[in-house]
C-alpha cells in the first residue's frame, strides 16, 4: 500500500470517529453507547469493582477484559480512556522492597474512570506530596473507533522526574491517540527509596539483589501490555517505549536489561542519557538515607529500614539520589557500557535533545557576580579545566543582563555533564547507535520561544528551548501548574501537530516518515531534524549541530565512565555536579 493510500485511510478512520461522536450526540445515542462514562461518572463507585449482578447491558466498547478481570472506562467521544488499572500487587508490607508480584484477580467489573494514586514522593513542581505505596497502575488511551480486526501500534510512555517524582497522569495520551491513531499507555513505577534503595539483605529475591525495583516495575508494566493490550485494540508486537529526562534514562536501562528483551520493538529517548551507578556507590547512597531515617548501624540498616513507616522513609529521602544500579541480573553492566559494546536490545531508535536544556536550571545564576560564576565553573569542571571552559565561553558572546546565566547554561547543555542531557553527549549517543548499525533518528527541539516551565523567572530572562519545554507539544496534560499547551501560538501548534505526526509514524513504522511533513532521514546520513515552529522544521547537518554546541572542544576532553566522548576529566566530580543539578531540575519540575 502506497504512502498516499495509507494517509487517506488514516484520515478516513479519524473522520469516522468524528462522525460517530457527532451523530451520537445529535441523536441522543450517546447514552446507549457511552452511558455515564461520557461525563466520567462510574456506573457504581469510582474505585473497586462493580457487582457481578450489575446492569444487564454494559457498553461493550468501554468494558474490556484483562487477564485479572474486566474494567470499565470512559470516553471523550474520540478517545476511550481506561485509567488506574493495577498491573501488579500493591508493594506494601512484606512486598515493599520486592520485585512486583502478580495482581490478585477481581470479580465483576472494576472501574477504570480515574487515575490511581501516585507513588510516594516529596512535593515538587511535579505535584504535591504523596504517601500511598499502593500505586502500581497503568492508563490506556485508545481511539474510540478502530476498524474491525485492526491492531494499532502502542506507545508506552515513562515519565521523568529524576526517579524521585512524577507519574503517569502527567502523560494523558488522548491527543496522540486521536491524531496519530495509536494506543498510548502511561503508568506509575516506584520512586526514590521505594524504587531504588540498594542494601544487602533488603530483599529476599535473587532477581533484585541490587535494587532496581522501579526498573522491575517498568518491565512488569510492559509485560502487562504484552498480555493485555490486544483487548484494547493494540498490537503487542508493536510496542514503542518512550521517555523524557529520567524517563529517557529508563528507556536506555530497558535497552540494556536482559529481562526486557522482546517486550518492545522501538525506543524513544527525549532529553536523557544512559546513566547508572555501580552497586557500591548505590549502597553508600542508601546508607546515607538509612542514617537520616534513624538506622545508623550499616550491618543492621536493612532490617531497621523495614521496620520504618512509609512517611519516615519519605521524609529521610530529601537529598537521596536514586539511580539505576548496574551489576545485577536486571542490569549486568551499565547501560552506557551495554550500548558501547553492542550488547543491548536492538530496536530502531529515535532520540534527541532540546537546544537550551540547562537554561531553566541556570536561571538561578541570573544575579551571580563574576566571582561566583568562576567559582562554580571551577568546582564543576575542575581547576585544571576551568580556564579552558571560561575561554571557550566568553561572557561577551552572551547578551546582558544575564550573560553569566546564559554562558553557564551553554556550558552545562553542551557538555552534557548533567546525566548526559544535552548537546554533545546526546549527539555522541546517537553516533554510538549508528556505529552499531542501529536504525537511528536524531533531532533537536529548537523552539527558543517555547512557553517556559516557570513564571518565576527573572524579568525578560529567556528560557529558550529549555529542558522539558517540548513535552507540552505532545502532552497537553504536562502542566507543572501552568497550562503550557494553552499558551502555544498558531505557529507552535503547527509544530505540535508535526511532532505528533513524526512520533506517531515512528511508533507505527520504526521511522518518522510522516505524510506531508519534511523528510527526516536516519542519522546514518549525518543529518538530524531541527524541530521549529511555523512549518520551519528541516534537516541540518550533524556538523552544524556540533558547531552550535562546541563539540570540538568537549569531545577533546576524553571519555567519561559512562562511555560518552566528553567530560572524561570530570568523572571524579560527575556525581557532585549531577547531585546539585538533578536536585535543581527536580525543583523546577521535569
Amino acid at each position: 500500500m502506497g504512502t498516499g493510500e495509507v494517509h487517506r485511510r488514516r484520515w478516513t478512520i479519524r473522520l469516522s470517529a468524528v462522525v460517530v461522536a457527532v451523530a451520537a450526540a445529535g441523536y441522543g445515542l450517546a447514552a446507549a453507547r457511552f452511558g455515564p462514562a461520557l461525563s466520567g461518572v462510574a456506573p457504581a463507585a469510582a474505585t473497586g469493582s462493580l457487582p457481578a449482578g450489575g446492569p444487564a447491558v454494559q457498553p461493550r466498547s468501554l468494558t474490556v477484559s484483562t487477564d485479572a478481570g474486566k474494567v470499565f472506562g470512559r470516553t471523550t467521544g474520540l478517545v476511550d480512556q481506561f485509567l488506574g488499572i493495577p498491573y501488579a500487587a500493591p508493594p506494601v508490607g512484606r512486598l515493599r522492597w520486592e520485585p512486583p508480584r502478580p495482581v490478585r484477580p477481581w470479580a465483576g467489573i472494576r472501574s477504570a474512570l480515574s487515575y490511581g494514586s501516585r507513588c510516594p514522593q516529596l512535593p515538587s513542581t511535579n505535584g504535591p506530596r504523596f504517601d500511598t505505596e499502593n500505586c502500581l497502575a497503568v492508563n490506556v488511551y485508545a481511539p474510540a473507533v478502530i476498524p474491525a480486526g485492526a491492531k494499532l501500534p502502542v506507545l508506552f510512555m515513562i515519565n521523568g522526574g529524576a526517579l524521585e517524582n512524577g507519574a503517569g497522569d502527567q502523560h494523558d495520551g488522548s491527543l496522540l491517540a486521536q491524531e496519530a491513531q495509536i494506543i498510548v499507555v502511561s503508568f506509575n513505577y516506584r520512586l526514590g527509596p521505594f524504587g531504588f534503595l540498594t542494601l544487602p539483605g533488603l530483599t529476599a529475591a535473587r532477581s533484585a539483589v541490587n535494587g532496581n525495583f522501579g526498573l522491575l516495575d517498568m518491565e512488569a508494566a510492559l509485560s502487562w501490555v504484552k498480555r493485555n493490550i490486544a483487548a484494547f485494540g493494540g498490537d503487542p508486537g508493536a510496542v514503542a517505549i518512550g521517555g523524557e529526562s529520567a524517563g529517557a534514562g529508563a528507556v536506555c536501562a530497558l535497552l540494556a536489561s536482559p529481562p526486557a528483551a522482546g517486550l518492545f520493538s522501538r525506543a524513544i529517548l527525549q532529553s536523557g542519557g544512559c546513566v547508572s551507578e555501580p552497586a557500591a556507590a548505590a549502597q553508600q547512597n542508601s546508607l546515607f538515607l538509612a542514617a537520616r531515617a534513624g538506622c545508623t548501624v550499616p550491618a543492621k540498616a536493612a532490617a531497621c529500614l523495614r521496620s520504618k513507616p512509609e512517611a519516615t522513609l519519605l521524609n529521610a529521602s530529601a537529598g537521596y539520589l536514586p539511580q539505576f544500579v548496574s551489576g545485577g541480573p536486571e542490569l549486568p553492566v551499565s547501560p552506557a557500557q551495554a550500548i558501547a559494546s553492542g550488547r543491548f536490545n536492538k530496536v530502531p531508535i529515535l532520540l534527541g535533545t532540546n537546544r537550551d536544556e540547562a537554561r531553566p536550571l541556570a536561571a538561578a545564576a541570573a544575579f551571580w557576580t563574576q566571582q561566583q560564576y568562576v567559582q562554580f565553573v571551577t568546582s564543576t569542571f575542575g581547576a585544571a579545566l576551568a580556564p579552558a571552559v571560561l575561554k571557550a565561553y566568553p561572557l561577551s558572546d552572551f547578551p546582558q543582563p544575564y550573560a553569566i546565566a546564559y554562558a553557564l547554561a551553554a556550558e552545562l547543555t553542551d557538555s552534557g555533564v548533567i546525566d548526559g542531557i544535552g548537546g554533545c553527549s546526546e549527539q555522541n549517543l546517537a553516533q554510538r547507535f549508528v556505529s552499531d548499525r542501529t536504525q537511528t533518528f536524531f533531532y533537536e527541539f529548537d523552539d527558543r520561544n517555547a512557553p517556559p516551565l516557570s513564571n518565576n523567572l527573572p524579568p525578560r530572562y529567556q528560557d529558550g528551548a529549555g529542558h522539558a519545554t517540548d513535552l507540552a507539544y505532545m502532552w497537553p496534560s504536562f502542566t507543572n501548574g501552568l497550562s503550557f499547551y494553552a499558551e502555544l501560538t498558531g505557529a507552535q501548534l503547527r509544530l505540535s501537530r508535526q511532532m505528533i505526526a513524526y512520533w506517531g509514524a515512528f511508533v507505527r513504522d520504526g521511522a518518522p516518515a510522516a505524510a506531508f511533513q519534511p523528510p527526516w532521514r536516519s542519522y546514518g546520513s549525518r543529518l538530524l531534524m531541527s524541530l521549529r515552529p511555523g512549518d520551519q522544521s528541516h534537516e541540518i547537518l550533524g556538523a552544524e549541530f556540533a558547531v552550535e554546541h562546541n563539540c570540538a572542544f568537549w569531545n577533546t576532553i576524553g571519555k567519561s565512565a559512562e562511555g560518552v566522548p566528553s567530560m572524561g576529566a570530570l568523572t571524579p566530580r560527575a556525581r557532585h555536579v549531577g547531585a546539585r543539578a538533578r536536585w535543581l531540575l527536580t525543583a523546577l519540575g521535569e
